[in-house]
């Protein structure tokens, strides 16, 4: 819709705003319109749908932008506080909100980074914002909201709408392990040591033309010598972690899963997780699975689960043939066949790569002692985990995940 499309329907006289912060809104006071932005955006959180609405509708044209930024970067803090990266914000608010709000959370969390000095920023959080494209475009001689809004092509009271529905959904954000150190926190930021990215350059490519043959034994091939890269970076990182006093700490990554069958594909997240000596925990209400490990083994993880899903939704859809194939009971119980299955060939891989190993006296120990202290830092960070069930009512979807599974082509056991 154009914008003078949208002015013309936002000129209509707002609706009456009894219970709500205008007066306060309306003072020019930067701190007071700020509280005031906090409150009906909490009001919104709690379930309130017509605050946000009403109150944009009697405010926006009194150029409430300054007060805008001061409660939004109070909001933004509160939801860094809470353990939640720039990429799990995005994530949540590309599932929850419009594109506008995602937006302009995009700038609020660039806002939120340049107050700090590079060396204090976790490498982690930096990549995220540079994923997410997040930089500090605006000036400072106008209010961001107002400028935000010319570039958004939004009316002043759209733009307020999409201010306030953003901060709403960080107000709902729940309290997470804090997995990352905050910006600012100079010197406790972590060491991170990835697999090099001239062998995850290899493994990647090797995947990819696995997934888009047609063969299956060449498929298989590549697959192999992926397998072999990522296990022998492995070995021989656990090797080297033996012989260092201060051994890396173990690290936590979060991954978000698209829907639907989230609990199938977390799943087997969880399988190939615990084949690459690292730890898994799904939280359902907002879709995401943390893992916990080494970060060379998290490297596997992603990587591989990505390869997987791919290869397990293209079968699944390759034999949507009938009715019931393509029932959601069907692909659930396709899925969760699927990543047991998988789960089973990752551990008899893994148990023969150890078998094969050229010093498997030194190798067990150490592996023995990676798995404390991923098991550690897992139960510090989820002190209260618990199992869960999935429910299953396809035994075709059953039977056809499982034979999916055992054509299934992976990387590192």
């Amino acid at each position: 819709m154009a914008k003078q499309n949208r002015r013309r329907r936002t000129g209509r006289k707002p609706a009456a705003a009894p219970g709500l912060p205008i007066d306060a809104a309306l003072s020019g006071d930067r701190s007071q319109v700020a509280d005031a932005i906090a409150t009906v955006a909490f009001l919104a959180a709690q379930g309130d749908k017509n605050a946000i609405g009403r109150f944009a509708g009697h405010v926006a044209g009194a150029e409430p932008g300054p007060g805008v930024q001061l409660a939004a970067a109070r909001i933004i803090l509160r939801a860094f506080e809470f353990g939640w990266l720039p990429r799990d914000v995005h994530e949540a608010a590309r599932r929850r909100v419009d594109e506008f709000a995602v937006s302009y959370l995009t700038d609020l969390m660039a806002d939120h980074r340049a107050d700090f000095p590079a060396d204090s920023v976790d490498e982690i959080w930096q990549s995220q914002l540079d994923a997410l494209g997040a930089t500090v475009w605006w000036s400072t001689e106008r209010p961001h909201l107002d400028q935000w809004a010319d570039r958004a092509l939004l009316t002043g009271e759209e733009a307020l709408t999409c201010a306030l529905t953003a901060l709403a959904l960080l107000i709902q954000l729940p309290k997470l392990e804090q997995i990352v150190a905050l910006p600012g926190t100079h010197g406790l930021t972590a060491r991170h040591h990835h697999v090099d990215e001239r062998t995850l350059g290899r493994v990647r490519g090797l995947l990819a033309k696995a997934e888009s043959t047609s063969f299956a034994e060449e498929a298989e091939t590549l697959s192999a010598k992926a397998q072999e890269l990522m296990t022998k970076y492995a070995i021989d990182r656990a090797l080297l972690d033996a012989q260092r006093t201060d051994p890396d700490l173990p690290a936590a990554r979060r991954i978000w899963l698209e829907t639907p069958y989230t609990d199938a594909k977390a799943l087997l997240i969880d399988m190939v997780t615990r084949a690459n000596r690292a730890r898994a925990i799904f939280v359902a209400d907002w879709g995401f699975v943390t893992i916990v490990g080494d970060d060379p083994d998290l490297d596997a993880v992603e990587i591989l689960s990505t390869s997987l899903l791919v290869q397990a939704t293209r079968t699944m859809i390759d034999n949507a043939t009938t009715e019931e194939s393509r029932s959601r009971h069907y692909r659930k119980a396709f899925l969760t066949a699927y990543a047991i299955r998988v789960g089973e060939r990752l551990a008899e891989a893994a148990a023969a790569t150890i078998a094969d190993s050229p010093d498997p006296t030194r190798l067990l120990p150490a592996l023995a002692s990676h798995q404390q202290r991923v098991d550690r830092a897992f139960d510090t960070y989820f002190p209260t985990a618990r199992t869960r069930g999935i429910t299953i009512r396809s035994a075709e979807g059953w039977t056809a995940g499982t034979e999916a599974a055992d054509r299934a082509y992976f990387d590192n056991p």
